[in-house]
């Protein structure tokens, strides 16, 4: 294993000199619900940010202590709450939950309390979304989930169990909505960690952050025996702290890194020759530079977007990774540095309208003008026709309205593994197994209304509405 240890010759790039003041973004549009509590250790009601792209509409996702928001901001101006899941832990013990997206599912964990991995169905909005899968199955708690797209593979980290602590592990996608063990791990080349905080991962190219034990670059391939492909320990590249997060180029040739340290700078990694990838430039906030903390930078095309806690959204221009610039910011917090952890938690720039999504911990959901549009390589809901695709199965269900029971045939060649039945609000109220192609669903504990009945077969899922009435 070859490290190179990259001794920049300065102490300090100041991103300002020579380049003109970052300028301030737009708002068009926020979001907050007063009644959510903060938490007892930040007193952070709200915390991680993500997005969604489905049926011509546009949707923040943002966590709090009471779990799961949906916002719709296809008009940006105008933001409402379409959807709110409850976590299995909720209330003033939730610092932190996570997310990504995968085939039409958002996957949520939480790392606090008894919690669990939450898969959602998001195909069918705006007219409803669906808790599919919610169980300890695998985890009780998770930091950070990353979804490695082409390969369909989760990659969970820091995850407990009832089996014990798990520094990352790994889960096979191939059924979106019913993860499949792979394997744990803790040795990454000559980094043996004790947890991994954070990854990202390509075409099973994973790269780990693993806290205090340093940065590794993973071959995934083969899942029983990963390769490691660079590695870092601490003090073997400039500016070293807790080794918190960063995220890849669309080029895959310049990864952007983040040690959450008070004062210390984002790294901009040249992974040009991946074995001798080196640190080529620092990266700083727009003030606060000794005390400043850098929190989950993401990539799209040429920009770097940083939540910056209380400096808020960073934008810094990494076209040319040897000479970055700051050249756009966006404040959502008025509190004062004081070394604590307050303010913008993260961001989502991948939006088809451009619009980006920042999650204030105190201040909730801001929605500013954006920059560029999102690169090809980014993935969003691409099931093509839902409706057509759910609706063209012609199956019988009777009678319907019902008050006692339904009788359920489906067509020839489908044989049916469960059923479940949510509210319109999304709630899951019944989950059961079955088997074949006939069966009966007692519905007479449901009260009077309307609910959506999804049918699970090895390749599909029907939904249909149902009426319930006594």
């Amino acid at each position: 294993m070859h490290r190179t240890l990259f001794y920049l010759v300065f102490t300090f790039i100041g991103l300002q000199a020579g380049h003109a003041q970052p300028q301030k973004m737009k708002l068009l549009g926020h979001w907050r619900d007063s009644t959510i509590v903060g938490s007892a250790a930040y007193d952070n009601a709200f915390n991680e940010a993500w997005g969604l792209a489905v049926n011509g509409h546009e949707y923040a996702i943002i966590g709090s202590t009471a779990g799961t928001h949906f916002i719709d901001i296809t008009n940006p101006s105008k933001p409402f709450e379409r959807y709110r899941f409850p976590g299995a832990f909720n209330g003033k013990g939730v610092i932190h939950r996570d997310y990504d997206d995968y085939n039409c599912m958002l996957y949520a964990v939480c790392d606090e309390g008894n919690s669990t991995l939450q898969i959602i169905d998001f195909s069918n909005l705006p007219d409803t979304a669906f808790i599919v899968y919610d169980s300890r199955e695998f985890m009780t708690r998770v930091h950070n989930i990353y979804l490695d797209i082409p390969k369909a593979r989760l990659y969970t980290c820091a995850e407990s169990s009832d089996a014990g602590f798990k520094a990352l592990g790994l889960y096979d996608l191939t059924d979106p909505a019913q993860p499949k063990f792979v394997g744990h791990y803790n040795r990454f080349g000559d980094i043996t960690a004790s947890h991994v905080h954070d990854a990202y991962a390509r075409n099973d190219t994973a790269y780990l952050n693993c806290g205090n034990d340093g940065f590794a670059i993973m071959d995934f391939s083969d899942a029983s025996n990963p390769k490691a492909l660079f590695t870092a320990k601490p003090n073997e590249y400039p500016h070293s702290g807790y080794n918190h997060s960063g995220w890849l180029t669309p080029d895959g040739k310049t990864y952007v890194m983040a040690d959450e340290n008070h004062g210390l700078p984002l790294k901009v990694y040249d992974l040009t020759d991946l074995a001798n990838s080196k640190v080529v430039s620092l990266l700083y906030a727009n003030k606060d530079t000794a005390v400043g903390i850098p929190h989950n930078p993401l990539v799209s095309c040429d920009y770097a977007y940083v939540s910056y806690y209380y400096d808020g959204l960073q934008v810094y221009d990494i076209s040319n990774p040897k000479e970055p610039e700051l050249l756009y910011y966006y404040p959502t917090s008025p509190l004062k540095n004081d070394k604590s952890y307050k303010g913008s938690w993260g961001n989502y720039p991948y939006l088809p309208s451009g619009n980006i999504v920042i999650a204030d911990m105190q201040n909730g959901l801001f929605v500013v003008e954006g920059i560029e549009k999102a690169c090809n390589s980014v993935y969003n809901c691409l099931r093509v026709s839902n409706k057509e695709k759910y609706n063209k199965f012609e199956i019988q269900i009777f009678p319907n309205p019902a008050n006692e029971r339904l009788s359920v045939t489906l067509p020839d060649g489908l044989q049916a593994k469960s059923y479940s039945i949510h509210s319109l609000t999304g709630t899951m109220v019944e989950l059961q197994n079955v088997v074949g192609a006939n069966f009966d669903i007692p519905v007479i504990q449901l009260s009077n209304g309307i609910y959506y009945l999804t049918i699970h077969t090895s390749t599909n899922q029907i939904i249909r509405e149902i009426f319930i009435k006594a």
